[in-house]
């Protein structure tokens, strides 16, 4: 396989979680490019321990124009707070180098667009990180809603909703404060969760209503005393689609507090003739909904392993977080080579720019208490 070098800029949950796919690259079937971690740029050097085990870095700094200077690099990793996208992004693409960008793509419409006119400019190859419609779960989802088999659309429901904020001591972090996380707050965290796949299947909002919940508005700050904790902790945006002649609604949900919630995606979208839902609280199984004679009857299917690409995994297993994101990056790396084909691809800048579209839309439409069109 042809080696691309890649770097990290941002070591933490997610650079560890990439170092983890590249190092279990060889688990993928067919792939005509093997990623090699080649440098790591993080401000916490102490993390830097545990990527020496990765074995091929051979670039460790704390700063990352060095990483970006390297001219063995290809592809960038970027993990790091919202308000570093612009900069980091746009130096990335100056440099020369492809992106694998975290969402939401920018602290804001603004920050995302200017990324993307240094895309149009610099000819780079840029996606951005969603990785749960990339379980086998989702995938069946997007061809049940391909196949025709819904009639009409009637509904559809997607969102991504966990607990981590609902230890109200929970110490804060960036992700809580709108100068690193964005006025957006929990939709800029978890919001591309919830769009990519119904934007994937042609849904498209046109118009927002948003019910935003700011729950918690101090936590402590890990020195003895408060800080003010001034995001949104809940999303619930209930959106329409047009279709044809008629509309339909689109609710999107993003929630920190949601009790019983580890970390749950999910999706559903009801037609008139046919539905079919997914949740990872349940992730091997596939629930469809059919129209019979005398009866209407939802019947659910056990899930394997299989996803966008083959893998060395039997197909009866079960796949979990760390397979789903090795299978975003393989999508990443075949795309990049040209060679992805109708299989399933990775969020696109322009779909990040689309959700802060209707992320600002909700702002818009919290603080007005009205329906907002765009």
């Amino acid at each position: 396989m042809k080696e691309v070098k890649v770097g990290i800029i941002g070591g933490g949950l997610m650079g560890r979680e990439a170092a983890s796919a590249f190092g279990r690259w060889f688990a993928l079937l067919d792939m005509p490019v093997k990623p090699v971690l080649y440098g790591l740029c993080d401000l916490n050097e102490s993390i830097f321990d545990w990527y020496r085990q990765v074995g091929t870095i051979e670039v460790f700094t704390n700063n990352y124009k060095e990483l970006l200077n390297d001219s063995k690099i290809d592809v960038v990793y970027v993990a790091v707070p919202h308000n570093l996208h612009e900069q980091i992004y746009i130096d990335v693409l100056e440099a020369g180098k492809d992106l694998i960008a975290e969402k939401p793509f920018g602290i804001d419409e603004n920050a995302c667009e200017t990324i993307i006119e240094k895309i149009k400019e610099t000819g780079r190859f840029v996606r951005c990180s969603s990785e749960f419609p990339f379980l086998p779960g989702p995938q069946r989802v997007l061809d049940y809603v391909n196949s025709g088999k819904l009639g009409h659309l009637l509904e559809v429901k997607s969102g991504f909703h966990h607990s981590s904020d609902l230890n109200f001591n929970k110490p804060i972090n960036w992700k809580r404060m709108t100068k690193f996380c964005g006025e957006i707050g929990v939709m800029g965290d978890l919001g591309m969760h919830a769009v990519h796949l119904p934007f994937r299947m042609g849904f498209k909002p046109e118009s927002v209503y948003a019910n935003l919940q700011k729950i918690v508005k101090t936590r402590p700050d890990g020195k003895g005393g408060t800080a003010d904790c001034d995001t949104w902790d809940n999303a619930i945006l209930h959106t329409t689609i047009a279709q044809e002649d008629y509309t339909v609604p689109m609710t999107l949900e993003m929630k920190r507090i949601a009790p019983s919630e580890t970390n749950t995606w999910f999706i559903e979208v009801i037609g008139t003739e046919g539905a079919v839902k997914y949740s990872t609280k349940a992730p091997k199984t596939l629930w469809t909904f059919k129209q019979e004679e005398k009866a209407q009857v939802w019947q659910q299917e056990d899930l394997g392993f299989q996803s966008v690409i083959p893998s060395i995994t039997g197909g009866i297993f079960e796949p979990g977080f760390p397979d789903c994101f090795q299978q975003m990056l393989g999508a990443y790396f075949l795309e990049r080579e040209g060679k992805l084909g109708e299989k399933f691809g990775c969020a696109t800048p322009e779909e990040a720019l689309l959700s802060h579209k209707i992320f600002n839309a909700a702002l818009e439409s919290a603080k007005e208490n009205k329906v907002i069109g765009f």
